[in-house]
C-alpha cells in the first residue's frame, strides 16, 4: 500500500510566510520597546556626570627678578609655588612659570587658551609688578623695557584680555588673583602716571581678587609669602566654601592683620557658586 504525500498549495505557503513575518516583527518591536528606557537613561545621565566633573585649570605666574627694581621680589616666587601646591591638592591642572619674560607670558597664555573647555573653571594668578595704562592693568614681564605709558601697553600683557580670552574659549567661570599693587620701578621715568592698578572690568561669571583697592599701592611684608597669599592659603586650606566666600574672607583678613593699611579689592560677576575645595559633596 502506497502512502500519499501531503500536498500544499501555493496559497497555503504564502499565508504561512506572512504569518511568520508578522510574528517576527512583533517580537522585534517588543524587544526594541524594552531597550528604549535603558537607552534614554544613558543619554540623560552621561552628559550630567561629565558636566559635574568639570575641568579645573590654573595659570600661575610669579615674577621676582626685575633688572630695573632695587631688589628681587622674593615673595612673588614663594607665593606662586605655595599656591601651585594648594591648587593641585584641590584638583587643578596647574601651569606655573617663574620670572617670565615677554615671550614666556605670551606662550603661557596660548597654552592656557588651548586647554580651556566649555565646562572649565579657570584661574589666573600673577605676582610681581603690574601697571595701569589707558584704564587697563598690565602684567609686566621681567625683561620689559619701559620708559613711558606706551611701552607698558606694548611690553605688558593685559589682565582683562586674558580674562576675555577665557570667556571667548567658553570657560564656565573665570577667576583671577592679582598680587601686584606695588610701586613700580619705572614710574620715575614717566611724565605722568597712575598709582596702583585700574579697576579690572571682568566678563560675565568672573571673580577677581586684587591685593589693594584700585589706585592704591602696598609694600611687601617681611614674611615668606605676601599678606594676600598668606590669608588666601589659610582660607583655601580644607575649605569647601565657594570662591566668592573665600575671596571675601581673604579681603577681610588682610584688612584686619594690616590694621586697615591694605584693603584688597574683590570684583564679582559670578552667576553661580564655584567651589575651590575638594569636598566630594560640594560639586565643582
Amino acid at each position: 500500500m502506497t502512502a500519499r504525500q501531503p500536498s500544499f498549495s501555493r496559497r497555503s505557503i504564502a499565508i504561512a510566510a506572512v504569518l511568520a513575518g508578522t510574528v517576527s516583527l512583533a517580537i522585534g518591536a517588543h524587544a526594541a520597546l524594552n531597550m528604549r528606557p535603558l537607552e534614554a537613561k544613558s543619554a540623560v545621565t552621561e552628559p550630567v556626570e561629565s558636566a559635574n566633573k568639570g575641568t579645573r585649570l590654573a595659570l600661575i605666574i610669579g615674577n621676582g627678578h626685575y633688572p630695573d627694581a632695587n631688589a628681587p621680589l622674593t615673595q612673588s616666587i614663594n607665593d606662586a609655588r605655595a599656591l601651585t601646591h594648594a591648587l593641585r591638592r584641590d584638583g587643578f591642572d596647574v601651569d606655573v612659570i617663574e620670572d617670565a619674560n615677554k615671550d614666556d607670558l605670551g606662550r603661557a597664555v596660548e597654552r592656557l587658551k588651548a586647554r580651556i573647555k566649555p565646562d572649565a573653571v579657570v584661574m589666573l594668578f600673577f605676582g610681581g609688578y603690574a601697571i595701569q595704562a589707558g584704564r587697563e592693568s598690565y602684567m609686566i614681564p621681567v625683561d620689559a623695557k619701559i620708559w613711558n605709558e606706551r611701552d607698558v601697553r606694548r611690553e605688558g600683557v593685559s589682565i582683562e584680555k586674558v580674562l576675555d580670552t577665557m570667556a571667548e574659549r567658553g570657560a564656565r567661570a573665570k577667576l583671577a588673583v592679582i598680587d601686584a599693587s606695588r610701586r613700580n620701578p619705572y614710574e620715575r621715568r614717566f611724565r605722568a602716571y597712575s598709582h596702583g592698578l585700574a579697576p579690572i572690568s571682568a566678563p560675565a561669571n568672573a571673580l577677581v581678587l586684587s591685593s589693594a583697592t584700585p589706585g592704591k599701592v602696598v609694600d611687601d611684608s617681611n614674611g615668606q609669602n605676601s599678606v594676600l597669599v598668606t590669608e588666601l592659603l589659610s582660607n583655601l586650606d580644607g575649605s569647601s566654601a565657594g570662591a566668592e566666600a573665600v575671596f571675601n574672607k581673604t579681603r577681610v583678613a588682610v584688612s584686619r592683620v594690616s590694621d586697615g593699611e591694605q584693603v584688597p579689592s574683590v570684583s564679582s560677576s559670578l552667576l553661580e557658586e564655584v567651589r575651590l575645595g575638594t569636598d566630594p559633596d560640594a560639586g565643582t
